[in-house]
């Protein structure tokens, strides 16, 4: 694979890392004369927040179609677009030569080579060990979000190990990681920043805790369905007492909803300055929409909608009608070309104010519900049937979202337990984070689903996958392998 020669670190003023970003070129550092200070170490770590927030060209956290949520949604039954990467995802025909799909990481799997010179720098300088600690805690974390970010999607990545990254310009292919292997090393990094980040009611608002970092070894311990690690985990983030639900479904997507949440793991701060971009309102909002509209770029679907209670507060936020600016009320029986596939997948406040087609509502990745919901299917999985306990948990979130409780009785088979855990998981996290593509696909249902919903010919249990890209494979001479159905 190409090594980085230019470490290329964004410094972001101050504390805040929705603050304006400058570029300095840090290449060719010497360890002993940087980093030197607090603010030099801030500044490296800041640069690793920089590829993990929204933005249409460099921001893998994007909500738009560049984005992981986007896409990740459109491949089930979240989400249906009519043309382009959407279209695609949609029905499952992305290519190897379909650069919607492969893009991710090839924009992105260079920051973990640089996310791991910055970890060896730190280390090497010589600021204070508490210093380091706290930086290097943050650099891991930063690391092991990307890089499972990455692993779902496309499985194992290559990793260059520092002693690659140190020597530039001997050129060395290198192979994709082994299975295993990618898993621990993810792990393992988690694990570490933990270890030193700080607890959810000491740390900075949009910056990372330890409680985030074991919500990722969640999403991990799902995938790899370790169902007792994923008890442990949720047990320890329960155990900090700092989260609770929300008892505003609806609000913690409004203007300050996120920041003013207890519920809220991490969010992403987003302003109008385009620091981090919040773009949803424009992806959704059809152009006659009032006050302000959008592009419309991709509707839900009615498959999904229908999939609802009809008092469940968390439907009120995909828009099954809306007056246009002409006047003229579109719905399922009126739908136009507006809603002929589904209702407005809204999600959050329209920010009907926001002077550009950005938005500032910030985006929200992580939140405690999903350690309920992740503790009751793993402790139902782990007991091989379902338990009262995890049922309980179930009826939490459902109580919150104005729906009665489930008996236990009714859902006796721990297929059927785990049916009702991925419906309430499509329900609470739809055009959350994309995680409910990973949940079709534990379940065994990525591609029935996409059958079922959207009548796709294209489908198979190789399209769990994203393909590579043609270069990345080309690059790799021999080394690097294609996932599997993909023809280069």
């Amino acid at each position: 694979m190409k090594k980085i020669i230019l470490i290329v670190f964004a410094l972001i003023t101050g504390s805040s890392c929705t603050k304006d970003l400058v570029s300095i070129d840090y290449s060719e550092i010497n360890p002993a004369i940087f980093p030197k200070t607090e603010a030099d170490l801030q500044a490296m770590v800041n640069a690793c927040y920089h590829p993990l927030r929204g933005a249409w060209s460099d921001g893998i956290f994007s909500t738009s179609e560049r984005g992981i949520m986007y896409l990740s949604d459109a491949t089930t039954e979240i989400l249906y677009g009519k043309y382009g990467d959407q279209n695609l995802a949609s029905l499952h025909n992305y290519k190897a030569d379909n650069s919607g799909f492969t893009h991710y990481y090839d924009d992105y799997y260079n920051k973990i080579s640089r996310m791991t010179v910055t970890i060896d720098l730190i280390e090497r300088s010589t600021v204070n060990d508490d210093l380091k600690r706290k930086a290097i805690a943050e650099v891991r974390c930063a690391r092991g979000l990307l890089a499972y970010t990455l692993f779902d999607l496309y499985g194992p990545l290559v990793i260059a190990p520092i002693e690659v990254l140190n020597n530039p310009l001997i050129e060395e292919p290198l192979a994709r990681m082994p299975y295993d292997d990618m898993v621990n090393y993810i792990e393992a990094d988690l694990i570490a920043a933990a270890e030193g980040l700080p607890l959810p009611s000491e740390a900075e608002y949009g910056r990372f805790n330890k409680a985030l970092a074991k919500m990722i070894q969640i999403r991990l311990n799902l995938h790899e369905k370790r169902w007792n690690k994923v008890v442990d985990l949720c047990n320890d983030i329960i155990g900090y007492n700092h989260y609770r639900l929300d008892d505003d479904y609806v609000g913690m997507w409004d203007l300050e909803g996120a920041k003013n949440s207890d519920e809220v793991i991490w969010a992403i701060p987003c302003d109008y300055a385009g620091t981090s971009e919040n773009q949803w309102q424009l992806m959704v909002l059809p152009t006659n929409f009032a006050p302000k509209g959008g592009w419309q770029t991709i509707q839900s679907t009615w498959w999904f909608y229908d999939t609802f209670e009809s008092n469940d507060i968390r439907k009120s936020m995909l828009l099954a009608e809306y007056t246009s600016t002409e006047g003229v009320v579109y719905n399922r029986s009126n739908p136009s070309d507006v809603m002929d596939l589904g209702p407005i997948p809204l999600k959050m406040n329209q920010d009907a104010t926001r002077t550009t087609g950005v938005s500032t509502v910030d985006i929200v990745m992580y939140r405690y519900a999903d350690v309920l919901l992740s503790k009751a299917e793993a402790l139902a999985n782990a007991a091989n049937a379902p338990t009262q306990e995890a049922m309980n948990l179930v009826n939490e979130i459902r109580d919150r979202a104005n729906l009665g409780t489930k008996d236990l009785a009714d859902y006796s088979s721990l297929s059927a337990f785990n049916d009702l855990i991925l419906t309430e998981r499509s329900h609470e996290f739809w055009c959350e984070n994309g995680q409910y593509r990973a949940d079709l696909i534990r379940h065994g249902k990525f591609v029935s689903r996409a059958q079922e919903v959207k009548g796709s010919i294209y489908t198979n249990e190789d399209k769990v996958l994203f393909p590579f890209s043609l270069e990345r494979v080309s690059e790799g001479k021999g080394k690097f392998i294609q996932n599997k159905g993909y023809i280069n």
